[in-house]
């Protein structure tokens, strides 16, 4: 019976890691769709992001953000949960609403620095580097929201209970200071070094989705009265 008990939460556990790996890649890619159709539909010059620095957006995230997510131990409640049911999507109303929910965050930080730059008399490399920096940093946040599908990761176990997930931080900070300083990637990728007070308006907006999701997250247990 110990054994059995043991698969079963072992079950559970990697079933949620799949769904917060589904919750962590969608929205992030949702997020980089919607900034190029939204420069499309309004007619920008220029993209805010090129096609080749979404490939490295999309390279470095998959091998250290998302695959952090796997390593996830189990929530609390793991075992005290009804079972579900066998017809159940995997993607279901809440997961859709949250991808929709974290894709036009993302989207609307990223495009709103972009436009600052500009206006502010940057060039469009200067601007670009700063939207795929807040991009990924949205990311960054984002994943420590995933961690737990409705329940609050304001706490030690929420925020340093995966040690997979800050090395994969930790190893994500340093490519993207490659990636915004070194003068061979930054002629690969048309970018340019971004000041102090660039990076500090990337973490004050980009830190925004940890705020509205987690208060999403609450208003929902409120509904649910979980």
């Amino acid at each position: 019976f110990a054994s059995i008990s043991h698969a079963v939460e072992e079950g559970r556990t990697v079933y949620d890691n799949l769904k917060k790996a589904i919750l962590f890649i969608l929205p992030t890619n949702g997020g980089e769709a919607l900034i190029v159709l939204a420069a499309v539909l309004l007619g920008f010059n220029q993209l805010p992001l090129t096609p080749v620095q979404i490939l490295w957006v999309n390279m470095i995230t998959a091998v250290t953000l998302a695959l952090s997510l796997a390593f996830e131990p189990p929530e609390a409640n793991v075992m005290r949960r009804a079972p579900r049911d066998s017809q159940q999507p995997l993607l279901s109303p809440l997961l859709i609403w949250r991808i929709a929910f974290v894709s036009v965050i993302l989207a609307a930080g990223t495009i709103s620095l972009y436009l600052w730059e500009l206006r502010a008399g940057q060039s469009i490399e200067v601007a670009r580097t700063v939207a795929v920096n807040t991009l990924v940093m949205f990311e960054i946040f984002y994943l420590f929201n995933a961690r737990y599908i409705l329940a609050s990761v304001l706490n030690i176990q929420g925020l340093l209970g995966n040690r997979f997930v800050l090395y994969a931080i930790a190893l994500l900070v340093v490519f993207q200071i490659a990636f915004t300083y070194l003068p061979p990637l930054n002629a690969l990728f048309g970018t340019a070094a971004i000041n102090f007070a660039q990076w500090l308006s990337i973490i004050l907006v980009s830190s925004s989705v940890f705020v509205l999701v987690e208060f999403e997250k609450f208003i929902l247990r409120r509904l649910n009265n979980i």
